[in-house]
């Protein structure tokens, strides 16, 4: 009975996942910069930036440029929704945004996944020093996007 009570106790001081979104999201502020990305074909630049929105959304553009003209775009959003963490995609090619869940949140990482998306399934942000890697994959492919910080 003593140890029943004394778990209660415990479950009781611990704040459950998704019961304060603004202290969660403070987790993923490495990622509010503006980064550049390394691996591209020649002759484009890419860029990646992320601002915190809300007390439980940040909100993100990709851009990939050729010369002047932008080839690629797609607006991001993390944000708090129904009790869980999305990052979600919203890509021209795509006829609606695309959830992906928030399956771990690190200090300096994130995973989400969405198994019913075509491709991506999964994604991966990691932090090392000034270094981000957002690792896809899904189906036996993978795709890794390595940025530099650029603006803090």
């Amino acid at each position: 009975m003593r140890a029943l009570f004394l778990s209660v106790l415990v479950l009781m001081a611990v704040p459950a996942v998704g019961q304060d979104p603004a202290g969660e999201l403070s987790q993923l502020e490495w990622l509010c910069h503006t980064w550049e990305r390394v691996n591209v074909k020649p002759g484009r630049k890419a860029y990646e930036s992320w601002v915190r929105a809300s007390d439980d959304a940040l909100t993100g553009i990709g851009v990939t440029l050729q010369g002047k003209d932008t080839v690629f775009k797609e607006k991001l959003k993390i944000l708090h929704k129904e009790g869980s963490w999305y990052y979600v995609a919203d890509v021209a090619h795509n006829a609606a945004p695309v959830y992906f869940k928030i399956t771990l949140l690190g200090d300096s990482t994130f995973t989400c996944t969405n198994p019913d998306h075509d491709f991506p399934k999964k994604i991966e942000y990691t932090l090392k020093g000034e270094e981000l890697t957002a690792h896809t994959s899904g189906d036996g492919k993978t795709i890794d996007f390595l940025f530099k910080l650029t603006m803090k």
